[in-house]
């Protein structure tokens, strides 16, 4: 009887742990939406500096990383910090250096970071600003796809881990 005990407990901790699995794909995937979105505002109140204010690049980058926060607005900040130094030739390559730091920004955020840092301190303001649109319909163009059909695969994530975590349990138990 005791023995039983120990089948259900484990069939229960196996199926806490498929379903915890599940639920964090989903709540990786909204984070990456949470994440271009930063990356969007970033990008709009770039273009309204640059446009109407014509801010210098370092303390640009520097206070709108703290208008966005997290850790895009820390990239940005680091991004302020490496022009300033002028360690690097290029604003690629200090953007390049304000990324190694990071650990949190998917794979597609820090392409779209890497294509701002192309875009950005090469070209006079229009081409800034046009860079700017580059990048910005890029990210859209992300968040496009990762919105597409999100519930339908969010759900599914969070019932395909639980279904297999039930199927596991039954095989063990």
């Amino acid at each position: 009887d005791g023995a039983m005990t120990y089948k259900w407990i484990g069939a229960a901790m196996i199926i806490a742990g498929c379903g915890g699995f599940g639920l964090r794909l989903a709540a990786a995937a909204c984070l990456e939406e949470r994440r271009l979105s930063q990356i969007m505002q970033l990008l709009r109140r770039m273009q309204s500096q640059l446009q109407y204010q014509l801010t210098p690049l370092p303390e640009l980058c520097s206070q709108c990383g703290r208008d966005v926060g997290g850790p895009v607005g820390r990239v940005l900040q680091s991004l302020g910090k490496e022009l300033e130094s002028r360690m690097y030739p290029d604003v690629y390559s200090c953007m390049r250096a304000a990324l190694q730091a990071d650990q949190e920004l998917s794979p597609a955020c820090r392409r779209l970071l890497v294509q701002l840092g192309r875009e950005l301190g090469r070209f006079d303001l229009a081409g800034q600003l046009q860079g700017l649109q580059a990048v910005s319909a890029a990210c859209r163009d992300q968040r496009q796809r990762l919105r597409q059909d999100q519930q339908v695969r969010l759900r599914s994530y969070r019932t395909l881990s639980l279904c297999a975590g039930a199927a596991l349990a039954i095989l063990l138990v």
